[in-house]
């Protein structure tokens, strides 16, 4: 007696198609599962045994055979456990066989028959539609994030017995539907956590280059001393960025189901948000572990990654970033085989100007010795420095911008500062012309991700630009990568200026970015 169910695993974000074979044998009693299980899925065996007790069906006096094919590949996680338990109920004559056609199962049992989320389940959900399956059992947990996925039949139940009755025919499992994904343009989103930009006293500088690195997803350090406003600017970029489409929520809620972190929310467009501690290792910052699993580097995908205070991070965790901020995506080799993780991230950063913290606060009250500086600023290397675009000093906030001047002394100049929702518009208008731009050219949208010969297509150079960058790249010491940037950042404050060209001013303000190190 044989029976097969389908089921899927995670390799990286991606899923692979598996299928549970269940052979019953007239032998001594025993429960084998082979095709590479990894821990959690051999203990498996427990939990399913208990789990059909509780249940109400007896585990057959048989030899119990389940094999996962494809054989080759490891299998990992726990949401074997309701396709196995299924299969051992269809090869014992339990469940019509004819029931399991068009039917993909995933979760793990508890002891008592329930089922438990797992994670990964998007991942498969996705897999099984390619595979050609369109209906799919699973936790109720699971149901939201398996609902963003069109085109497929959730099917949720809370536990075994749910699911026998309904391949029984005894009652129906209900089919989930997907929650309204409508998404506005504009205003607070949940990333920004309704801070608005208006509250931010001057910093007109630190203002304009958060408002390039939203429009053009250029990576930005913030350089200043404590107080002076950086991590108040750096939490109110979220709001800045436009929600994301479709697919690229999919991108990002795959992410997360396959770290582990249950989405919750299928409807929420919001760019990610990620400001790990720095006490983070690098496999914490960039993923590893066993299995496998995406670090905050990927957890950002198509959002911010922030670092406050970028020099308290150990030097190992900084430098492996260099690679994935360039092509990204995370590559990590193990004896078996590389996975890669998607990390399209603008990594938004800041740090002092010296190890206390009051070099350049007008108080004249640092001590640090120019080798202290030096080896504090030495932390952050030059490699990874010439991958951040935009590098701005974030000066102390004048008396009169904070309203303590005295009266006779405030200035009024009737101007009030800029919201968050009108720097939003011109950022989405900004990303709209990326857009038209790149239509038909796959894996970029943003300026961020031009390559060289793009980016001297969009940025063609006169006889006065090169003039001006031959001096910048003698007198500034500027990196042919660095030359590169700063024409991508032109070109985006082109786009903010809804001009067709890159003219000689927008580069030499992309050069004036430069300059802070």
């Amino acid at each position: 007696m044989l029976a097969q169910v389908h089921t899927g695993t995670v390799v990286g974000i991606d899923s692979i198609a598996v299928c549970v074979e269940v052979a019953l044998a007239s032998a001594l009693p025993a429960f084998t599962i082979v095709g590479l299980p990894q821990g959690a899925v051999r203990e498996g065996r427990e939990r399913v045994s208990a789990a059909l007790r509780s249940s109400g069906y007896a585990l057959p006096l048989r030899r119990i055979t389940v094999n996962l094919a494809p054989a080759g590949i490891r299998k990992e996680g726990t949401g074997f456990d309701l396709p196995i338990a299924v299969g051992i109920l269809a090869a014992a004559g339990i469940v019509p066989e004819g029931e399991l056609d068009d039917l993909l199962f995933v979760g793990e049992l508890g002891l008592d028959g329930r089922l438990h989320p797992v994670r990964g389940v998007l991942s498969i959900v996705m897999g099984a539609l390619r595979q050609g399956v369109s209906r799919v059992v699973l936790p109720l947990d699971n149901a939201e994030e398996a609902s963003m996925v069109k085109g497929q039949a959730v099917l949720a139940a809370r536990s075994l017995s749910e699911v026998i009755e309904h391949l029984t025919k005894v009652t129906r499992l209900s089919q989930v539907r997907p929650r309204c994904r409508g998404v506005g343009v504009g205003g607070k989103s949940r990333a920004s956590g309704g801070l608005d930009l208006a509250d931010v006293r001057g910093q007109d500088a630190a203002k304009r280059a958060l408002e390039i690195a939203a429009a053009g997803g250029h990576n930005l350090l913030l350089v200043g001393p404590p107080g002076a406003g950086k991590t108040m600017l750096a939490r109110r970029l979220p709001g800045l960025l436009p929600p994301l489409d479709l697919d690229e929520a999919l991108e990002v809620a795959r992410v997360r189901s396959v770290a582990g972190l249950v989405v919750d929310d299928p409807t929420d467009r919001a760019p990610p948000f990620r400001a790990p501690h720095h006490s983070i290792s690098y496999a914490g910052l960039v993923g590893g572990g066993s299995p496998l699993r995406p670090g905050e580097l990927s957890l950002a995908h198509r959002g911010v990654l922030f670092l406050d205070e970028m020099p308290e991070y150990s030097r190992n965790a900084l430098e492996v970033l260099r690679q994935p901020l360039e092509e990204g995506a995370v590559s990590l080799a193990r004896a078996n085989g590389s996975i890669a993780f998607p990390a399209q991230v603008l990594l938004l950063a800041t740090m002092n100007a010296c190890p206390c913290g009051r070099l350049g606060d007008g108080s004249d009250a640092c001590l640090c010795d120019q080798a202290a500086i030096a080896r504090y600023r030495g932390k952050v290397s030059g490699p990874l420095l010439d991958r951040v675009d935009l590098r701005v000093e974030v000066a102390p906030v004048d008396v009169n911008e904070l309203g303590l001047a005295p009266d006779l002394e405030v200035r009024v100049s009737g101007v009030s500062p800029e919201s968050t929702v009108q720097v939003a518009g011109r950022v989405h208008a900004a990303r709209s012309r990326q857009a038209l731009r790149f239509a038909g050219v796959p894996g970029i949208s943003l300026n961020c991700r031009m390559n060289q010969a793009m980016t001297r297509t969009h940025v063609p150079l006169n006889a006065a630009v090169r003039a001006m960058l031959r001096v910048a790249v003698r007198r500034a010491g500027l990196s042919a990568r660095g030359l590169d940037r700063v024409l991508r950042v032109a070109r985006t404050i082109a786009d903010l200026d809804a001009s067709e060209g890159a003219e000689i001013h927008h580069v030499a303000e992309a050069l004036q970015y430069r300059g802070t190190t």
